[in-house]
């Protein structure tokens, strides 16, 4: 165990996971611990907070990268902020064990923990994954499949190869859902707009699937809009194999299962592979001594505090977002607990931080969280969107005005919405933006090349682009 760094000797309220809601509770919390004589601590493997939603649309070109995540040091001014990642807690002990990016661990005591470490991406075992699949749960992962399409596209173009033209043509997303629907909207449309300004490309060269395991695509909505999108998708070209699931992806060869009788549903090759197909709790949660459900989710009460498993909760132990399995009092909720989405994660931090403060300093009452859905709404590319936000069933601009602005005002802190209006303004004015950045993986290869050094890959590099670039050496 390494020593100690400073952090502050008050008593302290520490939050693990500087997400969504972990980010709102720290906001709500930090003035007024410190006006009691504590601290607020947060700890979170990055110095931000991601606003997932708009993933898709810095992969189309309409929001720059940075633009959505928001700074913890710049936002939480008086918040103790330590990048690391919680590797474990031990309420028996009230500690907490922080693991440095240098490798180090430390340990944090705390007198109430906060549990909103969010989730991550959900993975199967499916041969050849985890070479070739891009994930769509960071930012960093946005910006690499935004440069791999704008590469495979300029790549093709001067192809001679007809196979491997076809394969660098060919763009795979596995998951229906918003986040799967979303994303191969806005590859669509960028996709539209890189081969319109390159003579040597037609849009029918391109090829771009949508791959979902159920009969249904988007369950946020209901069965005639989920219909309705898959034909919208089609009419851009997009194939949508439903009942359909990813069984390999080795050497970029996608093998498909039909999920209806396990047969054989064919395979293709692509280069690109985006896996969009869910998420789980991030599995700090079975590092911890709170009760955890079988989706691996700690389990907390109504009043957004862990439960101790006997019907009862832990003194000091609170949880929300994603990693927690909150109840939902609407009855809404499928398995009777709220989805995770950044609408109830807002509402689930001031609430945790309202019955924090009515718990440990008799400030208000606790009360149980209950928030019936408002509803959701999806952008499918520019000034086209989906949803029934209020149970008002939208499509087409209308339902792209409401997806902009909500997540517009739903995006934290003045500026950073800001920013991200102003981006969309001047994607409006002077169309999204299609210029690649290359080397953003490796940006030191450029000189070692020039010095006779190797190619180091990237985590998200093609292995037959590598080969391709050291044999050009």
């Amino acid at each position: 165990m390494a020593t100690t760094p400073q952090l502050s000797p008050k008593p302290r309220v520490l939050i693990v996971g500087g997400g969504y809601a972990g980010l709102y509770v720290a906001k709500n919390l930090e003035k007024k611990v410190k006006e009691r004589g504590g601290v607020v601590t947060l700890v979170d493997p990055n110095p931000y907070m991601t606003y997932q939603p708009f993933l898709p649309e810095v992969v189309g070109g309409n929001i720059e990268p940075r633009h959505i995540v928001v700074d913890h040091r710049t936002h939480l001014k008086r918040t103790e902020v330590v990048q690391g990642k919680v590797i474990k807690v031990e309420h028996a002990r009230k500690t907490a064990t922080v693991q440095t990016q240098d490798g180090a661990e430390f340990e944090i005591p705390y007198q109430d923990v906060v549990m909103t470490a969010g989730a991550t991406t959900r993975v199967f075992p499916i041969p050849g994954l985890g070479e070739a699949g891009i994930g769509m749960k960071t930012v960093q992962e946005a910006v690499q499949l935004r440069n791999q399409i704008l590469d495979r596209l300029e790549a093709a173009s001067t192809m001679t190869d007809a196979a491997a033209r076809s394969r660098a043509l060919t763009f795979a997303v596995v998951g229906g859902g918003f986040n799967g629907v979303e994303t191969i909207s806005e590859m669509e449309d960028l996709i539209r707009s890189v081969i319109k300004k390159n003579p040597r490309l037609a849009q029918s060269d391109a090829r771009i699937v949508l791959i979902e395991a159920m009969g249904k695509i988007m369950p946020e909505v209901g069965e005639d809009q989920a219909v309705e999108v898959v034909e919208h998708l089609k009419s851009r070209g997009i194939e949508v194999l439903l009942n359909t699931s990813l069984a390999g992806a080795e050497g970029g060869v996608l093998k498909l299962v039909n999920m209806q009788d396990k047969s054989d549903a064919g395979s293709f090759e692509a280069d690109t592979l985006v896996w969009t197909a869910g998420v789980a709790a991030n599995a700090v949660a079975k590092q911890t001594d709170f009760p955890v459900e079988q989706r691996g989710r700690i389990e907390v009460t109504p009043t957004l505090q862990i439960s101790d498993g006997t019907g009862g909760v832990l003194e000091g132990a609170w949880g929300a977002g994603d990693v927690c399995a909150v109840p939902d009092l609407t009855g809404d909720g499928p398995g009777g607990h709220c989805v995770p989405n950044a609408q109830h994660a807002v509402r689930q931090a001031r609430r945790l931080a309202a019955n924090l403060l009515a718990v440990r300093f008799g400030e208000g009452a606790v009360e149980e969280y209950v928030h019936k859905s408002l509803g959701a709404v999806a952008g499918l590319g520019f000034g086209k969107g989906v949803g029934n936000p209020m149970g008002l069933k939208l499509s087409g601009v209308p339902a792209w005005m409401a997806h902009r602005g909500y997540h517009g005002l739903a995006m934290p802190t003045y500026e950073r919405k800001a920013r991200v209006v102003s981006d969309w303004v001047l994607s409006l004015v002077f169309g999204r933006d299609t210029t690649p950045i290359e080397g953003l993986e490796n940006p030191h290869n450029p000189f070692l090349e020039a010095a006779g050094g190797e190619l180091k890959p990237g985590r998200f590099d093609n292995p037959k682009v590598l080969e391709s670039a050291k044999a050009s050496k």
